[in-house]
């Protein structure tokens, strides 16, 4: 998933933060797109034909289509061919300067075409699946879910800043999350969860040049390029981590004037604009600590 990865478990099984650690291998190794085996490469090899998948594949799927319809289309998992051709097209770790974007032909459509019947999975003819943040945080949803399943009183998993928790925290109440500032080295604010998620997604990490150019994976499916909103963070809390994820990525995408209009009323959000203004909505001052909302960052240059 291209991440690193923390997993907190309170008073729960002695095996329980190895049993996380391989629990998350083996969904890595079913959705990677970076591993010739894997279910999504099966998929995207046999676009346009019924490929059958693991039950966690099919959740997966059935998640990035609910994502997709959740966010108006902002978060689409069809969108690997623009990935690719911004120039991600393998493990990010490996990406370095380069002097041309790869080619492909891939197309985004929307999800309704893609078809499940059973435990088979047809993509659309000519497309490409790319799981992208949605994997991480129901990957994050599905560890702790079994591992407070498994017993444990209390479960926090992180993967990449995509962060689930559930039951007691190690101080024996809920549990406080550090959202960092998008330029790092310092925490933006605390946030208190008893049980939930919070993601976040940002286009000042992850990125790489191209014909000196820089780039990043945050693609705008309206445009099929790396996203050029003014927001270059945003951070969502809900019940689940994939829908944290995807409301996060809505937000950024929507750009500061209409950061918080698709949301639900209710959702606890944050961003942050390219000149350092904190936006926020009036619901995450509930979860704040005493240090509350910050003051203006620097402007946070991405380019």
């Amino acid at each position: 998933m291209g991440s690193d990865s923390e997993v907190v478990v309170v008073d729960g099984p002695a095996d329980a933060t190895t049993w996380a650690s391989d629990r998350l291998e083996s969904l890595e190794a079913r959705w990677s797109r970076f591993r010739a085996d894997s279910d999504v490469s099966r998929l995207n090899r046999d676009a346009g034909h019924p490929v059958s998948v693991h039950v966690d594949t099919l959740h997966l799927i059935r998640t990035a289509v609910t994502a997709w319809r959740e966010s108006g289309g902002a978060v689409n998992p069809t969108v690997l061919g623009a990935v690719v051709r911004a120039g991600y097209d393998a493990s990010f770790e490996t990406l370095r300067y380069r002097a041309a974007a790869p080619a492909s032909a891939l197309a985004m459509v929307a999800c309704t075409d893609i078809v499940i019947d059973g435990d088979a999975v047809t993509l659309p003819a000519g497309t490409g699946f790319d799981p992208g943040g949605i994997g991480k945080g129901l990957a994050a949803d599905l560890v702790v879910a079994e591992l407070r399943d498994l017993g444990a009183a209390g479960v926090c998993v992180n993967l990449g800043g995509d962060i689930r928790v559930s039951g007691t925290g190690p101080g024996g109440g809920g549990w406080t999350v550090a959202v960092e500032s998008p330029c790092g080295g310092r925490v933006l604010v605390d946030v208190g969860i008893a049980d939930g998620a919070i993601a976040t997604s940002t286009t000042a990490r992850r990125r790489w040049r191209i014909s000196g150019h820089d780039r990043h994976h945050l693609i705008d499916p309206a445009t099929g390029e790396p996203s050029t909103s003014d927001l270059v963070q945003a951070s969502a809390l809900t019940s689940e981590c994939w829908l944290a994820e995807t409301y996060a990525k809505t937000v950024l995408l929507r750009g500061s004037a209409r950061a918080f209009e698709v949301l639900p009323s209710d959702i606890p959000a944050l961003a942050v604009r390219d000149d350092g203004a904190v936006l926020a909505t009036d619901a995450l001052r509930l979860h704040l600590g005493p240090s509350g909302m910050p003051g203006a960052l620097a402007a946070v240059g991405t380019s």
